[in-house]
């Protein structure tokens, strides 16, 4: 399953998206982080000390991603020619997770004991002349041509707001958790989140963090309704850890609502087709809007009509 964790900045996702990580790994589960925050901290967050963990980033070497992803599909002539929303086809190469190849090889170090993809910061020479999006860009080619088997979960601390609206990558998750403080700031960016989503059929759910009292779980039950999962109340454990002496064990209440994210992340079985829908009319757009004239090609002829990428296709 791939899981996003998005929100307000400062509303915890970073933290969210660590702790349900190692969750996740602790129970002995097949788990990738991939930190795609402009913000590169899920390395620290996981618990990983000193350096931060020598793998290059998936962003610096997009080129390199897009010529091994490429494969033999003679529907993409070169890697110039192939763009973030390019959709596998027959010759593609397409990853199993944590799999015996390049990619996985070359970006996947272990941070906390959480195998870890980051995407790179944005640094200096971007400024001004680039966009963050371009660097997640590889995270985008990377799930499309990824094939995740049950029990296996993708969990990508994204950037803050709504941000991943600007590109097809939010409909590359089976669903996205909004972390949400219980502040009407806090809240916010879930409408702009919830009106996307369901245009696309996005699966969301609400997670209430920083949760102090019945209050605060009330403000939150009015604010998004149904929507809302379940919550994590302030945690001394948490911020133990963020100042490096953490001991003992997670709150119960936080260690149970964890194990509702995992229940919510396997409640529905993958949906294949549709992923592979959304990528194709998410390339089409970007086909129209830009990428025709950017690479001097007929993007449209990138798509493999009748083509799903699905564990079948392995074979």
């Amino acid at each position: 399953m791939r899981v996003a964790f998005v929100g307000k900045g400062g509303s915890g996702k970073t933290t969210l998206s660590a702790l349900f990580s190692r969750h996740l790994a602790r129970s002995g589960a097949p788990v990738l982080a991939i930190d795609g925050d402009i913000n590169q901290h899920l390395a620290e967050a996981l618990g990983h000390e000193g350096e931060t963990p020598a793998a290059p980033p998936l962003g610096a070497h997009l080129p390199a991603v897009k010529e091994y992803l490429r494969g033999t599909n003679p529907r993409i002539p070169s890697a110039e020619s192939m763009i973030k929303t390019t959709p596998p086809g027959r010759g593609s190469r397409l990853l199993r997770l944590l799999g015996d190849d390049e990619i996985h090889a070359r970006h996947v170090r272990r941070a906390g004991g959480v195998p870890l993809m980051v995407t790179g910061e944005f640094d200096e020479s971007d400024l001004g002349v680039a966009c963050y999006h371009s660097k997640l860009g590889a995270v985008e080619l990377y799930l499309g041509h990824l094939l995740d088997g049950p029990g296996e979960y993708v969990v990508v601390d994204m950037t803050a707001g709504a941000d991943a609206f600007a590109s097809g990558l939010f409909t590359r998750f089976d669903i996205t958790f909004l972390v949400a403080e219980p502040t009407r700031k806090g809240v916010s960016v879930y409408r702009q989140y919830r009106d996307h989503a369901r245009e696309f059929g996005i699966r969301i759910a609400v997670v209430g963090n920083k949760v102090s009292g019945e209050d605060d779980l009330l403000f939150l039950k009015e604010q998004v309704g149904d929507d809302l999962l379940t919550h994590l109340v302030h945690s001394p454990w948490v911020r133990a850890a963020e100042q490096g002496r953490a001991e003992g064990e997670l709150e119960p209440h936080n260690h149970h609502a964890l194990n509702v994210l995992r229940e919510a992340a396997d409640a529905h079985p993958k949906d294949w087709a549709g992923l592979q829908r959304h990528a194709v009319e998410f390339h089409l757009r970007n086909a129209r809007a830009w990428g025709d004239k950017a690479t001097g090609a007929d993007l449209a002829a990138q798509v493999d009509p009748d083509f799903v990428p699905d564990p079948t296709a392995l074979d």
